[in-house]
């Protein structure tokens, strides 16, 4: 079975190009599932229940986030009412939501569990993504064997650790947050798919999605400015397809999706 994950959806032209290019690449992969990360969906920072609409609509069933979960004020309600939309497992007990769940594949009889987490390295300060792992592990495993990890995480040491934690425990670690796609993407000894980041989807011309001047002001002056994604122009979609065993979990590959729409 194939599951379908894409990177960091980034604004409008990351909104844009996942409902132009999403339901190709589904039907293309025949994906079982499709995880969207949304958490800089709206306006370049946070999710609302109108973006998450969107991303639900053009075809994810899942959808994660990490850092910037919290930067619009909706999604407090959103994740309470609709756990398609994780937030990071390991904040601490009391965060609104959840941060692991179990879905149906499209046309197989079984669970697909997704779980999301995010890392402490040059982030902010969560509880422990390796023991709130196996925390999730403990019953996630004793309802399915195939399970996918979005790790939002800073430092590619991090991400490497806990994929090699986690190895023949999932069958994919997949990281998010950079919004560079890398090109590691490979199959552990046990068994569980890896990259350090899948990338984003949103403005080619751009840094890291967002308009590149205020960012080259803020690097030469060292004065704050506001980041917002472009109004128009081109947009890359970042992905991976991960194909898995459903009986045993285990991956057999992990392919590299890199795509471009035009205005």
């Amino acid at each position: 079975m194939v599951i379908l994950h894409l990177g960091d959806v980034v604004g409008r032209p990351g909104r844009r190009v996942v409902a132009a290019l999403l339901p190709e690449l589904i039907q293309h992969h025949e994906a079982e599932l499709v995880v969207v990360n949304g958490e800089n969906a709206a306006g370049g920072a946070g999710i609302t229940e109108s973006t998450a609409d969107e991303l639900f609509a053009a075809g994810a069933d899942c959808i994660t986030t990490g850092n910037h979960i919290w930067a619009q004020k909706e999604a407090l309600k959103l994740v309470a009412r609709d756990t398609r939309v994780l937030r990071p497992a390991n904040y601490p007990p009391g965060a609104p939501g959840v941060g692991a769940k179990v879905l149906p594949a499209r046309t197989e009889s079984l669970g697909v569990g997704v779980v999301c987490l995010c890392g402490r390295v040059f982030m902010r300060e969560l509880d422990c993504p390796f023991r709130g792992a196996d925390d999730i592990l403990r019953w996630m495993r004793q309802e399915t064997s195939v399970i996918l990890v979005d790790f939002h995480a800073e430092a590619t040491s991090e991400k490497q650790a806990i994929a090699h934690y986690l190895d023949g425990r999932v069958s994919a670690v997949l990281g998010t947050h950079t919004h560079v796609q890398t090109a590691d993407e490979r199959v552990l000894e046990h068994g569980t798919a890896y990259i350090t980041d899948v990338g984003m989807c949103g403005a080619t011309q751009s840094i890291i999605g967002v308009e590149r001047e205020p960012v080259l002001s803020r690097f030469l002056t060292q004065m704050p400015s506001r980041f917002k994604p472009p109004r128009s122009g081109a947009a890359i979609l970042c992905g991976v397809a991960v194909d898995v065993d459903p009986h045993s979990g285990r991956a057999w590959r992990i392919e590299r999706i890199r795509r471009t729409l035009s205005e």
